[in-house]
């Protein structure tokens, strides 16, 4: 990977980590990379992340089950509808994934997932 594409890499698992929306598991696995660079251990490290960030990307329709689901709306309150009809505005605009800071910071991660590995 370029130093130009690890900066880049470095930089979104930063993002991720600081996303409210990111999980305790990807948090782990972004630092754990982050810790590993320049070391023997980095592409051990590299592998676990993007395993961890293919299981947390949320795809659209995911999300707009989710939100419409009691646990949902136990999680987003009375913004569950509008979370829902988020998801259904980024699914029309031919989005894939949920656009949480988190997931975006995923999915720009996953891009790079050629060079990282």
């Amino acid at each position: 990977m370029s130093q130009t594409g690890k900066e880049y890499v470095m930089e979104k698992a930063r993002e991720l980590m600081d996303a409210h929306t990111c999980c305790a598991e990807a948090r782990e696995a972004a630092q754990a990379w982050l810790d590993a660079i320049g070391t023997d251990k980095e592409a051990e490290m590299a592998e676990n992340l993007i395993a961890e960030l293919e299981e947390d990307l949320m795809p659209v329709e995911q999300l707009i089950a989710f939100a419409e689901s009691e646990v949902g709306a136990g999680v987003f309150g009375d913004k569950a509808g509008e979370v829902a009809a988020h998801g259904r505005a980024i699914r029309e605009a031919g989005g894939k994934y949920c656009d949480c800071p988190a997931c975006a910071a995923v999915e720009a991660i996953l891009e790079k997932k050629g060079e990282l590995l």
